[in-house]
């Protein structure tokens, strides 16, 4: 039966190819505009590392004094932390990891007849890094808390640094030569990089793109001045000379903890560590805040606000769509009633005429989905041509694919209800007086 409604169907379409163009043409703009913004809201609004986010936490301590609160974008914590706090923290061992980051845009000198020197963004880090955000290594490993604390001069990097240096063979134990100091690589990662990039938020890094290009301990990067890229004061000035023990806050700090029983301890810990600090006198306050890894993306607003609203219009503008596709089809549906009164006679029931306009606005939708996948695809395209960090990162996924037809179904649907309803009621007797 489902083959009579679809040859009816398709019969009834073709008769009227305008309207049928412009049902599908506008059901199509639509698709197109919403796929697009959704699959840039996805990209941005992710979970970066799914199988490790809900055991990443960020903790956040308030050194600065009461008469200089900090109070940027209305934020009562700060958002970094000093040297000497995160060190403190590390060295309490109260998670099961924990890994203190700074971001700084580095010189980097290729070996002898590579190339020129170039700048790239490198991460000044403790061991736990690598374990902690499950960074897969292609050759080699991280460095040991030995390295940390002695402050060895030893790097991890990319495999797209490595490819473009060594030619993507086993560089490690060779040596790269960062800013004014040699450093032997220990480690190669394979293709790793979070979107969005969680651990640079605040730090100065970029949040999307491609991943960092070289990692190396904090303490060794500090003994040969490699600067943070992101650093604040709360006293009369920062002595970048001495940094560690500088009034300023530059450092972010994750944890790892595995249950809630360890979260809940976590947060007692701060508190107390806090009042130590007040106890001291290096603190004046003791708030502190301790953040699961999507919640303080939402709470920083790592997804810009013109992107949910793009996504909101963009939704607007496929009711505006649907609602000239309802029109279309009931103009389509007038002009037929003549047909459906002789159906109607001929013993054709009310459920046989709505089921055929169903039919129609299916065949509409699925239509008008193949065409909004070509308008989503030119739409993304134009996305990777402009000047944001994640343009490149632009495309249509499976899921997205399928959700594409999912999305041009139900709106076809949903846009054929009320003719289909409108043309089941149309009463033979009338009509067939007409003829």
């Amino acid at each position: 039966m489902f083959g009579y409604y679809l040859d009816l169907a398709l019969r009834s379409l073709k008769r009227n190819k305008v309207l049928t163009t412009l049902m599908v043409l506008a059901l199509a703009l639509g698709i197109g505009a919403t796929i697009t913004t959704l699959a840039v809201l996805r990209l941005l609004s992710g979970d970066p590392i799914p199988q490790k986010s809900a055991q990443l936490f960020y903790p956040q301590l308030d050194p600065y004094p009461a008469n200089q609160p900090f109070s940027r974008s209305g934020k009562r914590v700060p958002y970094l932390m000093s040297y000497i706090d995160a060190m403190n923290l590390i060295h309490a061992r109260k998670a099961e990891r924990q890994a203190a980051m700074a971001m700084s845009q580095v010189k980097l000198t290729p070996p002898s007849g590579v190339g020129k020197p170039f700048y790239a963004q490198g991460v000044l880090t403790t061991t736990d890094f690598f374990p902690m955000f499950d960074a897969p290594f292609q050759y080699g490993s991280g460095w040991t808390a030995a390295d940390d604390e002695g402050r060895a001069q030893v790097a991890v990097i990319a495999g797209s640094l490595n490819d473009k240096l060594f030619g993507g063979a086993n560089s490690v134990g060779r040596m790269i030569r960062i800013e004014d100091h040699d450093f032997r690589i220990i480690g190669v990662l394979r293709t790793w990089a979070p979107q969005p990039r969680f651990y640079a938020v605040h730090l100065g890094g970029h949040s999307y793109g491609e991943g960092d290009a070289v990692f190396v301990p904090l303490q060794g990067a500090r003994a040969d001045d490699l600067m943070p890229s992101t650093m604040m004061g709360y006293g009369k000035s920062i002595d970048v000379e001495h940094l560690e023990t500088a009034p300023a806050i530059w450092l972010g700090l994750w944890v790892q903890l595995p249950n809630a029983a360890d979260v809940a301890a976590y947060k007692m810990f701060l508190g107390n560590y806090a009042k130590e600090q007040v106890a001291l006198g290096r603190y004046q306050r003791t708030d502190t805040a301790l953040s699961g890894l999507m919640e303080w993306m939402r709470s920083e607003h790592v997804v810009p606000d013109d992107v949910r609203l793009q996504a909101g219009l963009a939704f607007g503008f496929l009711l505006i769509c649907v609602v000239n596709t309802v029109g279309l089809l009931l103009a389509k549906c007038l002009r037929r009633s003549r047909e459906i009164g002789v159906r109607r006679a001929l013993g054709a029931s009310r459920g046989a005429i709505f089921t055929q306009f169903m039919v129609e606005a299916a065949i509409v939708g699925v239509a008008g989905g193949v065409l909004g996948l070509v308008f989503a695809e030119l739409g993304l395209w134009g996305i990777r041509h402009q000047p944001a960090q994640y343009a490149s990162l632009a495309h249509l996924d499976l899921s997205m694919f399928l959700f594409t037809f999912v999305v041009a179904l139900l709106a076809s649907l949903v846009a054929g209800l009320l003719p289909a309803w409108r043309a089941c009621v149309v009463a033979p007797a009338p009509q067939l007086k007409a003829v």
